[in-house]
């Protein structure tokens, strides 16, 4: 019998300490097999091996560790199984319209700046964000605190006191807008 069937079952008896002791057994194969799963995904997945291995455990040991195991092979073919929802609901997700739907991801440099002057450059740059900072206050702060004070959009959330995502949120939507007003588009 090995380790690993040995440590199922004691999860299946309700040992609470033996779930801390699978991972370390099974985590290199079940890297391994979200490394595979993920070859076949799309470029440009959000997920990556470590995160899915991660996601997967939680659901099979987290939800309900007394569950019965029938030895190593049902387990990894339980964790393969909760990589693939994981992955299928990962894809539902994206494919909602309020998280992009069928638009695609276009990068914009970070040189939101159409200007030659480095004066005239900061000057707009104040005054479009002073324009910003009347409508979204918020938005405006992670601006000068990521473009002009250096710090990363994690650093500036946790200054600011908001969520990671909702820094990235706000950047991307202020790039954006200063590109638009900076560049004197219409409806900016």
């Amino acid at each position: 019998m090995s380790e690993v069937t040995r440590i199922l079952g004691a999860i299946e008896q309700g040992d609470t300490m033996a779930a801390a002791q699978l991972l370390p057994l099974v985590y290199d194969d079940l890297r391994k097999l979200a490394a595979q799963k993920l070859t076949h995904e799309k470029p440009g997945q959000t997920l990556d091996a470590t995160a899915l291995v991660h996601e997967a455990y939680l659901r099979l040991i987290g939800n309900d560790p007394a569950q019965p195991w029938e030895g190593r092979r049902h387990f990894f073919g339980a964790a393969a199984e909760a990589m693939r929802r994981i992955l299928v609901d990962n894809a539902r997700h994206k494919k909602r319209l309020r998280h992009g739907g069928a638009m695609q991801q276009v990068e914009l440099a970070e040189e939101i700046l159409p200007f030659d002057n480095p004066v005239e450059d900061v000057l707009a740059v104040h005054e479009a964000l002073d324009q910003l900072a009347n409508d979204d206050a918020q938005t405006a702060d992670v601006v000068k605190l990521h473009f002009f004070g250096g710090l990363t959009l994690e650093q500036a959330a946790e200054l600011l006191g908001i969520p990671a995502r909702t820094a990235y949120r706000d950047w991307s939507f202020a790039r954006a807008w200063l590109f638009r007003k900076l560049s004197g588009e219409p409806g900016a």
